[in-house]
């Protein structure tokens, strides 16, 4: 039974395999930038970055969306570019954007179209989007039914 309440969360959870990450890390993180060198920076910040959009807290989520857009417009190469623009999609993953998430993640894979980071994203993205559109269809079938259901009781009622 306990197997069964599992995966029925985690079809409702969203049950995705993208890495969730605890905020001790989040906190290490933040003091490593804080203790970096000029030299250093960059890297810790990218670091920081990632444990902040595979935060399980949405606060978190959106510093680490609002410090990758800002440094989007100074990356010098495509690679950092790209690296930059898959963590952006997995920040709008995790807050439910995910119509920006997927635009953002086909970016990374025309610039890179074997990358299984960004394909296994894509992916996962487009499983949650049919996911809710099945669970939008269930929720609206239920709803008809009901009403159908209560005004054919009315109506036998009346008669």
């Amino acid at each position: 039974m306990g197997d069964f309440m599992e995966s029925v969360r985690a079809f409702f959870n969203g049950g995705d395999h993208i890495p969730w990450c605890n905020s001790d890390v989040v906190a290490g993180c933040e003091k490593e930038v804080a203790e970096s060198t000029e030299e250093q920076k960059a890297e810790s910040i990218m670091r920081f970055s990632w444990a902040l959009v595979h935060s399980r807290q949405p606060d978190d989520v959106q510093r680490g969306i609002a410090m990758l857009e800002a440094s989007l417009t100074n990356s010098d190469s495509p690679l950092q570019n790209r690296e930059k623009m898959y963590l952006l999609a997995v920040g709008y993953y995790r807050s439910g954007e995910f119509a920006r998430s997927r635009k953002l993640v086909e970016q990374c894979l025309e610039i890179a179209p074997d990358w299984r980071q960004a394909l296994f994203l894509k992916k996962t993205i487009e499983d949650r989007i049919t996911k809710d559109g099945a669970i939008g269809i269930g929720i609206t079938a239920t709803v008809v039914g009901l009403v159908a259901g209560g005004l054919a009781a009315a109506l036998s009622r009346k008669n």
